[in-house]
């Protein structure tokens, strides 16, 4: 892809420059390329998948395009409430396409340490991955946030988990994700929420219509909001990086 077009598609939606261009397709090295100075964003929102990847799915709907809509209205939500964010994806294309620093077989491996790339260079307070979970159980439903294994990740999970549960009318509580990539390797305290079962009935019309989004995204923002304020009031409570 051109330097030019790949400007136009990422463009400047989210108010930051997310500079993803890898380093030449020749270069040897497994490590991604040094990038200069970028804006600071105090929150980085992770749209997962994209692309050719659309993850989870029920019938014609999909997972990445559901967790993309669900990203922007957080992000517009958090700059209202004056909030520094920014999104790692903008439109349906996976960032795997974007590495080209990595020499890797695996289009999975190089889409999330790419996702790890723009967390590195933005030097997020928090980052928040966005999924959608499937259970071959058609009654299974309701948010679940997973965290790291630090004390920070805990206490933003904790925060996220109860304000999506209060939505949801759920009492479920958060998970360690000490398995994940992005949780295992993010350079900043990080978690992922599952926003809902797409294989149930109710949570798929909340996850997939403009009302349920909206919910979604405001639960999500409300709980970023407490536990940004939290971190810079409460420092006793919350331990620093």
């Amino acid at each position: 892809m051109a330097k030019a077009s790949k400007w136009r598609r990422m463009g400047w939606l989210v108010g930051c420059l997310l500079l993803l261009q890898g380093a030449p397709a020749a270069a040897s090295s497994a490590r991604p390329p040094v990038q200069p100075a970028m804006p600071y964003a105090d929150v980085l929102i992770d749209a997962g998948h994209g692309g050719i990847d659309g993850g989870t799915t029920y019938g014609d709907i999909l997972e990445k395009q559901i967790n993309l809509q669900i990203a922007e209205r957080v992000y517009q939500l958090l700059r209202k409430k004056g909030i520094s964010a920014a999104l790692d994806r903008t439109g349906d294309y996976a960032l795997s396409d974007d590495n080209r620093w990595m020499r890797s077989r695996s289009r999975h491996l190089r889409d999330l340490a790419q996702r790890k790339h723009v967390a590195d260079s933005l030097r997020p307070v928090v980052l928040v991955s966005l999924h959608v979970n499937w259970s071959k159980h058609a009654d299974e439903s309701g948010p679940l946030v997973l965290h790291q294994g630090n004390y920070n990740s805990v206490v933003f999970a904790r925060v996220i988990q109860s304000s999506l549960n209060e939505l949801y009318g759920s009492a479920e509580q958060p998970r360690s994700g000490k398995t994940f990539y992005l949780l295992k390797h993010a350079p900043c305290t990080a978690i992922i929420v599952e926003m809902g079962f797409i294989s149930n009935r109710d949570d798929r019309k909340r996850l997939t219509t403009a009302h349920g989004q909206k919910e979604i995204a405001g639960a999500i923002a409300t709980g970023i909001h407490h536990y940004l304020h939290l971190r810079a009031t409460s420092p006793d409570g919350v331990s620093y990086p």
